[in-house]
C-alpha cells in the first residue's frame, strides 16, 4: 500500500517522467478499457479489489495496460509486491526472492506477489525455478507478455496460472485517455487545448496503443510551444494543439508488427486468406502492412508461391510461374522496387480461378500410401530390362494412337481413376473435358 513517503517519491519521479508514466492509473476506478478482461464482475477485477489474486499471466500487445494492472495490484494489495527483471534477472535472483517470500509467509503470514514483465524472455531454467513456488503459493505470480504464452511460457507454469488476454484499446478508450491527460494535473494540466482533428490524428496513429497515444500527445504539445519553453503554456493562457502539430511530431505512422510473434502470423494469415478469397484490395493492404514493417520480401514471395499451388494449382498454371518470377525479383532486386513485383503476383493470385485439387489429391494419395495395403505396379507398366519381362503383357504407347491417348491400366489393382484427383474449374476443368473427348475418340478408334 502507498504511504506518505512513497507518494512523495512518486511525485518527485513524475516531474521528469514521460506523460504516459505520469498518467498511469493507480486504482481500478481510473483504469480505462479492457471490459472483457477487467470489467465489473470479471474474475481479475474481483481478485484485485478483494486482494485474493492467484497467479495470472497478462497477455496482449504493447500499450494495452498490462504493466498498469500490475502497478494497480501493487498499490491495492496487502501482500508484498516484488518485481524481477526478465531481462537481467537470473535463477539466483529468483531463488533469493522465493526464499524471502517463504520466510515472510512463515514469520508473518504475509503473501508475496512476484511481478515479471515480459516473462517470455525468461529462459526455461528460470521459468522452471518458479514452478514449485507458484504451485504451493509461496509466491503469487503476475507475468506480463506480448508473446503468446501458450508458445513462449513453460506449459507447467501455464497450468498453474490463469491467462488473461488484453486486446488493443478501442478508439473511444484511447480518446478518454488523451482527454484525461490534457486536463489532469499529472498530465498537461489544462495548459493546452486539443481540437477534434488533432485528437482524431492521435487516435489513428495510436492503433489501440494507449502508451503511443500519450507519447504522441506529449510530443505534439512540445511542437505547440512557440520557442520550446514549457513556461509559455499555462491554464490561464492555454496553447492549442492542432492536427498539424500531431503530424509534425509523428511524421510517420507505424502500425504494430512483430516479426516473430503473433502479429506476424496473424497478418501473413490474413494475406494468404485474402488471396484465397479473391479480394485484391485486402491482399494489397496486408501486403503493405508487411512491407511497411520491413518483412523479408522473400518470406512474402514464398507464401505467394505456396498459395499459387495450394489454392490455384492447375485452375491457372500461370500463377505458379508468376509467383516464381516474383520470388526471383525479391531475391535479385529487393526493396523498394520489388514491392511492385510482390503486388503483381499477389493480385494475380487473388484474381486467378481457385482450385485446391493439387493439394487435396497429393494428400489423399499420401494417406493411401501410408495407410493402405501394399500395391504392386501393374505388369504392363513394369520395367522391361530384366529376364522374363516378355510375360508382362503389352505396354500400349500413347503416341501410336491418333489422339495421343489409349485405354490401359495405370493405377495398381484396387484403385481407380478419380480416387484422388477431382478437378474443379479453370484450365484443369477445361483439360479434363478435353481429355474425356480424347478418350472417347481414342476408344472409338481403338475398337
Amino acid at each position: 500500500m502507498e504511504n506518505l513517503f512513497s507518494a512523495q517519491e512518486r511525485n518527485k519521479r513524475n516531474r521528469n517522467a514521460p506523460l504516459a508514466v505520469r498518467m498511469r492509473p493507480q486504482t481500478m476506478a481510473d483504469y480505462v478499457g479492457q471490459e472483457r478482461a477487467v470489467g465489473e464482475g470479471s474474475w481479475l477485477r474481483r481478485a484485485i479489489e478483494h486482494d485474493t489474486l492467484s497467479s495470472v499471466i497478462l497477455y496482449g500487445p504493447a500499450g494495452t495496460g498490462k504493466t498498469t494492472l500490475a502497478r494497480i495490484i501493487a498499490n491495492t494489495t496487502h501482500a508484498e509486491f516484488v518485481e524481477v527483471s526478465a531481462v537481467t534477472g537470473t535463477v539466483k535472483d529468483l531463488r533469493r526472492e522465493i526464499d524471502a517470500a517463504d520466510r515472510r509467509l512463515l514469520s508473518s503470514g504475509r503473501r508475496t506477489i512476484l511481478f515479471v514483465d515480459e516473462i517470455h524472455r525468461f529462459s526455461r531454467s528460470q521459468q522452471d525455478a518458479l514452478l514449485h513456488a507458484v504451485e504451493n503459493r509461496t509466491v503469487v505470480l503476475v507475468g506480463a507478455t506480448t508473446e503468446n504464452p501458450y508458445f513462449e511460457v513453460n506449459q507447467a507454469l501455464i497450468s498453474r496460472s490463469r491467462v488473461v488476454e488484453l486486446e488493443p484499446l478501442q478508439d473511444e478508450d484511447v480518446r478518454a485517455l488523451v482527454r484525461r491527460a490534457v486536463e489532469s494535473k499529472d498530465g498537461l494540466a489544462g495548459a493546452f487545448t486539443l481540437d477534434e482533428a488533432a485528437l482524431n490524428e492521435i487516435v489513428t496513429l495510436a492503433g489501440g496503443d494507449g502508451r503511443a497515444a500519450l507519447t504522441s500527445l506529449e510530443l505534439a504539445s512540445q511542437m505547440a510551444l512557440p520557442t520550446g519553453d514549457p513556461a509559455e503554456a499555462s491554464p490561464a493562457h492555454p496553447l492549442a494543439i492542432t492536427a498539424k502539430h500531431v503530424l509534425e511530431a509523428n511524421p510517420r505512422a507505424g502500425l504494430a508488427y512483430d516479426k516473430s510473434g503473433d502479429m506476424h502470423y496473424d497478418i501473413i494469415s490474413a494475406f494468404i486468406k485474402s488471396m484465397r478469397g479473391s479480394d485484391p484490395d485486402a491482399v494489397v493492404y496486408w501486403l503493405a502492412r508487411m512491407i511497411d514493417a520491413g518483412e523479408d520480401p522473400k518470406f512474402i514471395a514464398r507464401r505467394i508461391m505456396i498459395c499459387a499451388s495450394e489454392d490455384i494449382g492447375n485452375a491457372d498454371p500461370q500463377a505458379l510461374m508468376v509467383a516464381e518470377a516474383a520470388f526471383k525479383a525479391a531475391e535479385v532486386i529487393g526493396y523498394p522496387e520489388c514491392r511492385i513485383n510482390l503486388a503483381q503476383a499477389a493480385i494475380y493470385n487473388a484474381l486467378a480461378p481457385k482450385s485446391n485439387a493439387c493439394e487435396a489429391s497429393i494428400d489423399a494419395a499420401l494417406r493411401e500410401v501410408r495407410e493402405g495395403p501394399r500395391r504392386e505396379v501393374p505388369n504392363n507398366l513394369r520395367d522391361r530390362h530384366r529376364p522374363g519381362s516378355e510375360s508382362y503383357g503389352p505396354y500400349l504407347y500413347p503416341h501410336d494412337y491418333p489422339t495421343g491417348w489409349v485405354e490401359q491400366q495405370y493405377l495398381p489393382d484396387g484403385l481407380h481413376r478419380g480416387d484422388f484427383w477431382h478437378p474443379t474449374r479453370g484450365w484443369e476443368s477445361w483439360r479434363i473435358e478435353a481429355s474425356a473427348r480424347d478418350r472417347a475418340e481414342g476408344a472409338g478408334g481403338h475398337q
